[in-house]
């Protein structure tokens, strides 16, 4: 025995020589690290074809800082999502912006979307765009979504961040 030390085991390897066996967490039957990789693999990423997918040409002018500056783009929860009665498209939506008053506004995206898929999410919103009255609501902002074509179809989707970001943080 040495201090506190458990004596170390011997016993016989495959070739019949003697050894030290140290001891260890692993179970002795449990399949070595090459196996382990082949039979764990990790799940392959869906791969998507964007070789049919068009988007907008960007802007040839040029927009000053001051100009863009005015935007108040801010991180937004929704706290609840509804069709609009009497509308095919659009979806009202009570938002905490923050300011801790709810805010409405208005997005024609329900052929993208289902109201109750979007309770709990954090997108983002133009804060400060005037009302705008739609089917008899004022509409307080714009809800960013990212547009696109795929073979002559329109696609959208809603920009939604990780919900760790606070609603009422700025985007800069």
């Amino acid at each position: 025995h040495c201090a506190s030390f458990e004596p170390l085991q011997s016993g016989m390897g495959q070739d019949g020589e003697s050894k030290i066996l140290f001891p260890t967490m692993k179970p002795l039957d449990m399949p070595k690290k090459a196996e382990t990789k082949a039979a764990v693999a990790a799940p392959v990423a869906e791969k998507i074809d964007f070789s049919n997918v068009k988007v907008e040409p960007l802007f040839e002018e040029f927009v000053d800082f001051d100009t863009f500056a005015k935007s108040d783009y801010r991180a937004v929860k929704v706290k609840a999502c509804e069709a609009v009665p009497k509308s095919k498209k659009l979806l009202k939506f009570v938002l905490d912006d923050g300011s801790g008053t709810d805010r409405v506004i208005l997005s024609g995206i329900h052929d993208y979307y289902e109201p109750e898929e979007l309770v709990g999410k954090t997108c983002i919103a133009i804060t400060n765009l005037p009302p705008r009255n739609m089917m008899g609501i004022d509409s307080c902002g714009m809800l960013i979504s990212a547009v696109h074509e795929v073979d002559g179809h329109e696609g959208l989707n809603l920009l939604m961040v990780d919900d760790r970001i606070p609603a009422g943080a700025k985007l800069y």
